[in-house]
């Protein structure tokens, strides 16, 4: 009998391309989605936040607590490789520790029952054999690991060290081989998307990619996030809006916008810079824009606080993250006076109600429009309804769309359908389709 195999992955969807990788190289083990009859276990950690740590170390106890005798508890990612010394001494559950170096040799790591930390952080080839899940169409691709900027609040350089990027012939040849296998929607990911390349000399690497992807056959849709404001250009925004299979989506978290608490934040760009690239992105015809912003960094006084609450209120983004600052060692920002913790989160409460409702002013903007989707299975809330994904919005991130009514066409999950958008209940829109699969027009 094979032996099974019980993978967690938590944080962000750069995690879940290395837990691919894993999962590519342990192709022999049978994935099981029951943890007490795994013979290995695999949590792929997230360290970037308090809450992120927390969630982390519990799963990994709880697993622990569960487990069968004689299996192996492996902890993998970034948690594991920021705190290995800490967690190596304080951890005896662990069977197997592991940093964000040594995916591809996950198999030989449980094979031997040992542990590694390799210096390098580990960047997939286009040979590594992942194991996309979750779809038969969407992947992401990885193009880059580490990051140049020195934001305040940021410990991933820390841990990952100075910006990485892949080749741009091995982002190439990965995408070719998943279009082959039919994939045909992709989102690219690193820590600073728009700086891909930069390391490698290339003046423009973002914009050569986006021309190199464009003609690989089998691509119908494509999306970039984590772009940087101080990295991003109008150029750059040109081509991805000129572009016949990348989507009109643009994701650059901001933070803030308050002068001042951009520049404790060490972003590189001020307020009016920024909002010059905000303002020429949703001058774009279809535009869909997403951000991300902290509440409670140190330096936010209830002024600037409130600057920027207005600001998230008024400018019309499609949606945006509210993340509770989070006081990380290793940061310019931890030696910092800080915000009491009640008040940090009673702003990010506020900035969070700001979101939601930007979140359905824009999906009221949809009602009556035709668009194109991907139809991913039956939906949570009825099992008369489909889940749907236009093809434009960000998979897991954005949300979806119910179809109602098939008008008696045949459905087939995964495919693009067209559909007409007709109304909005609460927060959630619902759809009609009315046409069979179509080739993606953007």
């Amino acid at each position: 009998m094979s032996k099974k195999l019980h993978l967690v992955s938590l944080g962000c969807t750069k995690n879940l391309v290395d837990s691919e990788v894993m999962l590519g190289r342990l192709k022999e083990y049978e994935i099981t989605d029951d943890n007490t009859a795994a013979d290995v276990i695999i949590v792929n950690t997230c360290g970037f936040i308090d809450a992120a740590k927390e969630e982390s170390i519990n799963t990994l106890l709880n697993l622990h607590d569960e487990r069968k005798k004689d299996s192996i508890l492996v902890m993998s990612g970034c948690l594991s490789e920021r705190y290995k010394e800490e967690l190596m001494q304080e951890l005896p559950e662990i069977d197997i520790f592991t940093g964000v170096g040594d995916y591809e040799k996950i198999d030989q790591l449980i094979a031997q029952k040992q542990s590694s930390f390799s210096p390098e952080v580990y960047l997939a080839t286009e040979s590594s054999g992942r194991v996309i899940t979750g779809s038969n169409y969407h992947a992401y691709i990885k193009i880059a690991e580490g990051c140049n900027q020195t934001c305040s609040f940021c410990a991933i350089p820390s841990f990952k060290g100075k910006l990485h990027s892949r080749s741009l012939e091995s982002i190439v040849k990965e995408v070719s081989s998943l279009a082959a296998q039919g994939f045909y929607d992709f989102s690219f990911i690193s820590q600073d998307s728009s700086s891909y390349g930069r390391d490698m000399g290339l003046k423009d690497g973002l914009r050569d990619l986006i021309k190199a992807v464009e003609k690989i056959e089998g691509v119908k849709s494509a999306r970039i996030l984590y772009l940087y404001p101080s990295t991003t250009t109008f150029a750059l925004i040109d081509t991805i809006a000129d572009s016949a299979i990348f989507q009109t989506y643009y994701d650059m978290p901001v933070q803030h916008i308050d002068d001042r608490v951009l520049k404790t934040m060490k972003r590189g760009f001020g307020e009016e810079k920024t909002i010059e690239l905000l303002e020429y992105m949703k001058s774009k015809p279809n535009a869909f824009l997403r951000t991300s912003v902290i509440a409670g960094h140190p330096g936010e006084n209830s002024e600037s606080f409130e600057k920027l609450c207005s600001f998230m209120e008024d400018f019309g983004f499609d949606r945006f993250n509210v993340f509770a600052y989070s006081n990380e060692e290793s940061t310019a920002a931890y030696e910092m006076e800080q915000l009491p913790k009640e008040l940090i989160e009673e702003r990010t409460a506020i900035l969070g109600e700001i979101a939601q409702a930007c979140t359905v002013r824009s999906l009221e903007k949809m009602v009556g429009k035709t668009v194109e989707l991907v139809i991913d299975g039956e939906s949570d809330e009825h099992e008369f309804l489909l889940s749907a994904r236009p093809l434009q919005w960000a998979i897991d991130i954005d949300g979806e769309i119910l179809i109602n009514d098939t008008n008696d066409i045949s459905v087939e999950y995964g495919k693009i359908y067209e559909a007409k958008v007709t109304e909005l209940v609460g927060e959630q829109l619902l759809a009609t389709l009315i046409n069979e699969e179509v080739e993606s027009r953007k």
